[in-house]
């Protein structure tokens, strides 16, 4: 049997707020393997963009393991942690945290050059080009559009070809035409380069493109469902 690419187990995570303890995720258990595509939906407050963020490092978990490619992320410290995200993992929100001081060209080129790659600029370019910005590369994201900065995030996330993809609404902010081409590249990504990618939606259409779709409520896992792959 392969080793899952992710594994969770009785994961939890609460946070203290004003009122006291807040129990956001209750106990998840989950593998995910290589080469799949997974959505995670459920209504808003179900925990699952926290569950994303504690798959990636992002956020801690107070409880329970979480493994990646054979790595204890629990057991890791933060420096370690940045290091494994920068050498294993591709993360796309939402908004698009892009460094409004750089240029396209050196938003996606930025990850690659703190990695070590030589060919850096090189690569970044290759990355734009395949999203269909070639002609945009040196503009900054105020003279980008949202769809544009979009791809230019996704290029970011992609460029060093991690091995698993995270994505937490990426098509929030967007309208369904430009929504559309995003998840289509999204996907491309995972067809093309075997990333594994698991994705936070509200969208039905976009979480039935997915292999496997976990249902959150209350921060418990509700059901999963295989989805048709085409």
């Amino acid at each position: 049997m392969t080793e899952p690419v992710l594994s969770l187990n009785d994961v939890q995570l609460s946070l203290m707020g004003n009122a006291g303890r807040v129990d956001i995720l209750r106990g998840i258990t989950l593998d995910v393997k290589r080469g799949e595509t997974v959505g995670l939906v459920g209504p808003s407050g179900s925990g699952k963009s926290s569950l994303l963020m504690v798959m990636g490092g992002l956020e801690r978990a107070t409880g329970g393991r979480i493994t990646a490619l054979g790595h204890d992320l629990t057991a890791l410290g933060e420096d370690a942690l940045a290091r494994f995200r920068r050498d294993h993992m591709g993360v796309v929100f939402q908004s698009f945290h892009l460094i409004p001081t750089m240029t396209a060209l050196e938003n996606v080129a930025t990850p690659l050059e703190l990695a070590g790659a030589p060919d850096a600029f090189d690569r970044a370019a290759r990355e734009l080009d395949a999203m269909g910005l070639g002609n945009r590369k040196d503009h900054y994201p105020s003279q980008l559009s949202g769809g544009e900065q979009q791809r230019v995030a996704l290029a970011r996330a992609a460029a060093p070809r991690p091995q698993i993809l995270l994505a937490d609404e990426p098509t929030g902010n967007l309208d369904g035409p430009t929504g559309q081409t995003i998840m289509d590249l999204l996907f491309g990504l995972n067809t093309r380069h075997g990333a594994t990618l698991v994705l936070v939606t509200h969208a039905p259409d976009l979480a039935a493109r997915c292999m496997r779709t976990i249902r959150l409520e209350d921060g418990r896992l509700a059901h999963a469902q295989r989805e048709a792959a085409e």
